[in-house]
């Protein structure tokens, strides 16, 4: 009997290849915002309002820098991570307090969160264009 059960498992699990469900990929999505805002975003953050109270020379060197569109795109970016990271927290508050936790519910909870994450972000988008 145990043979053929181990003759069915699979032999290692591609997890590139698996299809995931969408609260899966937003819990996904909510690890790596978190991780991206941690390691790179604070650190850079931290260094930008450095320079804004330093003196207004670099000041004037840090709006030049922020002139340049991969800087902007950069910035669009690091929005989307901290909002997505908001949205998916609150969602994952609402879930802890039994809120929205049927299948259904959780679907439509994480659609929720990936639209206004995104729509947030085109707002801001428009603001630093």
């Amino acid at each position: 009997m145990e043979a053929k059960l181990q003759n069915k498992r699979p032999k290692h699990l591609d997890l590139l290849k698996i299809r995931h469900p969408l609260p899966s990929v937003v819990s996904i999505l909510h690890r790596l915002s978190g991780v991206l805002l941690f390691f790179p975003g604070i650190p850079l953050l931290l260094c930008g309002l450095q320079s804004l109270l330093d003196s207004e020379q670099s000041y004037a060197a840090l709006a030049v820098i922020l002139l340049n569109p991969v800087v902007k795109i950069m910035l669009l970016l690091s929005a989307w991570f901290s909002l997505h990271h908001l949205c998916a927290g609150i969602r994952y508050l609402l879930l802890d307090l039994h809120y929205g936790v049927t299948l259904p519910q959780a679907r439509a909870s994480s659609k929720l969160v990936l639209m206004v994450g995104v729509m947030l972000t085109l707002l801001i988008g428009r603001v630093i264009w």
